[in-house]
């Protein structure tokens, strides 16, 4: 039997739509084994597809095509603490898994790289896959259907703040509301803080995330399908955020906190339960406290 754990994602942090992405604490694992027919269940009681249509499947499917294999019959068991769209990777890790345990059961005749460029053209863009696979913050493009990525380890000093909400946004609903062209001024702005938020993780200077990931390029459109989003930007900054972003295409919302800062979740919580009191929109959320994952994905 070989078991796959992949961590949860957030992309874009703030700027950086579709190039950058960072891998969170927080893990999904699927075991895979040789069967005489196809098998897929989940072993936490979290609904997935059962026949062909089911991601990780294809992805595996996708695996052994491309290294000119027949696929075989598969018992795939699913465990999915990474809820399902909210903006968390889900579908990533679901895609690595794939690719991962199909790459295992053949002996592993692929290289990361390869996984890599796999992952990304099943997925259409490398933000969330690069930081499931190689873990920490990931810097990645697309060029000629060949994915180049950077990654750089995430300081102990960080923690991240997830604001995740009771209901989901699906990727399609969040993307077809952006708009079909930018202004040169905005793509100018998007690009210089996705330079920046890329060099203060790689230097360590934190505190410039703030500015780094200002966005003026998805942002402000997605923002209005997420009843509470507003209220949780501000709130997370009147707490001492050093940077709110929405956590890929929402519905979650993502600050980033100094791992010391305990009080920030201490009244985050607080703040939370009494608006859920109240009836407010910004009840639907909780928040999770979540580490930076340095690892990314696991074959054991």
């Amino acid at each position: 039997m070989i078991t796959v754990k992949v961590p949860a994602t957030s992309a874009n942090v703030g700027a950086g739509f579709d190039a950058l992405g960072l891998a969170l604490d927080l893990f999904n694992t699927v075991t895979f084994e040789l069967s005489d027919k196809l098998v897929i269940a989940s072993t936490d009681n979290t609904p997935v597809p059962t026949g062909t249509d089911n991601l990780v499947y294809r992805a595996a499917c996708a695996t052994f095509e491309f290294c000119g294999r027949p696929v075989p019959a598969m018992k795939i068991l699913q465990e999915n603490p990474i809820p399902m769209a909210r903006g968390l990777g889900s579908s990533s890790a679901c895609i690595v898994a794939g690719i991962l345990g199909a790459n295992a059961l053949m002996g592993s005749p692929l290289s990361d790289r390869e996984m890599l460029h796999l992952a990304a053209g099943i997925e259409g863009h490398p933000d969330n896959v690069a930081p499931a696979l190689l873990g920490g913050f990931v810097a990645s493009v697309m060029d000629e259907d060949a994915v180049y990525s950077v990654k750089k380890d995430i300081s102990e000093q960080l923690a991240f703040a997830a604001f995740i909400p009771n209901f989901p946004l699906l990727t399609e609903k969040s993307r077809a509301v952006l708009p079909k062209e930018l202004s040169y001024r905005s793509a100018v702005y998007n690009l210089s803080r996705a330079a920046l938020a890329t060099a203060a993780f790689c230097d360590g200077d934190y505190e410039l995330l703030g500015v780094a990931t200002k966005d003026a390029m998805h942002q402000q459109y997605r923002l209005p399908l997420i009843p509470g989003g507003e209220e949780i930007f501000s709130k997370a900054k009147e707490l001492g955020a050093l940077a709110v972003y929405i956590s890929g295409a929402g519905p979650t919302i993502m600050a980033v906190v100094r791992r010391s800062d305990e009080a920030f979740f201490a009244s985050a919580n607080e703040w939370l339960t009494r608006a859920k009191e109240a009836g407010k929109n910004v009840g639907a959320f909780e928040v999770k406290h979540l580490l930076a994952a340095n690892h990314g994905a696991v074959v054991q």
